[in-house]
């Protein structure tokens, strides 16, 4: 059994400013001197880099469609070892799951698979009595969820906050844990697929995420809302372990091969549990910035390119000659490559008119179209990310397009809303698709990978 004290922050709607809260709640924590382990409900990518920048850990996904109900205990325990507090932002409302199936993959039902407690972020700018209907409603929605407290946002003056108290008071029940007056300064800026990455603000992130910090300790009671995380039970499940589930696909290949992997501010969507899949699979991961570096890592013999905003970054990219022709010299010697969503933009002959790797044809450009969704894919054919027929969850996130040429064949196939649909290109030495996969979830990925080198 694990005692980890851990609370879940949500919200009644997207945009009630929970990001902020959770952010904020796990910088003035850090500030504390306590050790925070930052998680995030769903396949978001940027909210992980705030929670980064605000705890010095890395910032983790829960995600039961991604990775499988069973494994979101255990890589809640994994990620938190040696943390003194997790704390887990949730996604949308509390009770918005994956699209026709209940409340699958939603912040209640991930909440109620770690047990714990539940903190609601609620929007009280507009609103003074009617505040109390609302949090019962929540309150009483689930019998099996424990709604702990609630921290009150946006609140606009001391009359304000007042008003609200007494009418939650009077509602009974759910202890008022703070209250955040409104500062339109502390927020973070937005473009085409939601929130900027941290990765691309640099020292303005760090100013931000201090910000959210200091709002969250002038208006939080710190103390109630530990005391809440401390009540959470223990957990029977053993963290979970990457070199377990290597070992479970027959082991670590020999040789510590360079496999090399795409990041950067173009390229700063991963999950942290890929790479250490990869490094007890064997391999030596070898980071590389496509804006900056202009070879490969020395030894490379296998590459990975995740997702993130090649379109913002088009031009940077290609006029990096001599990488793209590096990455183009890989590909023709018959390296394993991994591409998914930014890599495969990258992969392709141009983004928006601008030359790119050149190692696909097909052209990519963006679109006015936001496609978006949780997908149950099967693998239509052998690559190195997997064999023909194999089932997957992922997660499509894009505003582009690509128009393929006389290209590989298509990586994936799933039933849509309008019918059947193939995606993506593969070879028997290169997969690229705008799916975005949780390695958790597929564990034989970064042994397949690995083993493509001496097949």
């Amino acid at each position: 059994m694990t005692h980890l004290p851990r609370v879940v922050l949500a919200a009644p709607a997207s945009g009630s400013g929970k990001t902020t809260v959770a952010t904020g709640l796990m910088a003035a924590l850090s500030a504390r001197g306590l050790a925070v382990s930052p998680h995030k409900v769903g396949p978001d990518y940027i909210d992980p880099g705030y929670h980064a920048l605000a705890t010095g850990r890395p910032g983790r996904n829960l995600d039961p469609f991604l990775c499988g109900a069973e494994r979101l205990a255990p890589l809640l325990l994994h990620g938190a070892a040696g943390a003194d507090i997790a704390v887990v932002e949730g996604v949308m409302g509390l009770f918005d799951g994956a699209a026709g199936r209940g409340e699958f993959a939603s912040t209640a039902h991930v909440a109620k698979l770690l047990r714990a407690p539940v903190v609601l972020v609620v929007d009280a700018s507009s609103q003074s009595r009617s505040v109390a209907a609302l949090v019962h409603g929540f309150a009483s929605w689930d019998p099996e969820l424990r709604l702990g407290g609630v921290i009150l946002n946006r609140v606009g003056s001391d009359r304000h906050e007042e008003m609200l108290r007494e009418a939650l008071e009077q509602g009974g029940g759910v202890p008022v844990l703070g209250a955040i007056r409104r500062q339109p300064g502390v927020a973070t800026p937005s473009r085409h697929l939601g929130l900027v990455p941290a990765v691309e603000r640099d020292a303005e992130a760090v100013g931000a995420v201090r910000e959210m910090g200091e709002l969250v300790r002038a208006g939080v009671d710190l103390d109630a809302l530990l005391a809440l995380a401390r009540s959470a039970p223990p957990l029977a499940d053993l963290p979970w372990d990457p070199a377990a589930e290597v070992a479970a696909q027959g082991g670590p290949v020999p040789g510590r091969p360079v496999v090399a992997l795409a990041a950067g501010a173009a390229f700063s969507f991963s999950y942290a549990e890929n790479s250490e899949l990869l490094a007890a699979a064997g391999a030596d991961v070898a980071p590389f910035d496509p804006l900056r570096d202009e070879k490969l890592p020395e030894g490379s013999s296998a590459l990975v390119i995740g997702g993130g905003f090649p379109e913002v970054y088009a031009a940077q990219l290609s006029a990096n000659t001599a990488l793209r022709e590096s990455v183009r010299a890989l590909a023709a010697a018959g390296a394993p490559l991994l591409a998914e969503c930014a890599g495969l933009l990258y992969l392709a002959r141009s983004l928006d008119g601008a030359p790119m790797c050149g190692v696909l044809d097909a052209e990519a450009r963006m679109t006015e179209r936001l496609t978006l969704g949780y997908r149950e894919a099967v693998a239509l054919s052998d690559s190195p990310l997997a064999v023909a027929g194999t089932r997957l969850n992922g997660h499509e996130f894009h505003r582009t397009v690509v128009d393929p040429g006389a290209g590989p064949a298509a990586a994936w196939g799933w039933r849509g809303p309008s019918g059947p649909r193939t995606e993506g290109f593969t070879t028997p030495r290169l997969h690229a698709s705008y799916l975005h996969l949780h390695w958790a979830g597929g564990p034989q990925i970064a042994t397949r990978l690995l083993r493509q080198l001496s097949g």
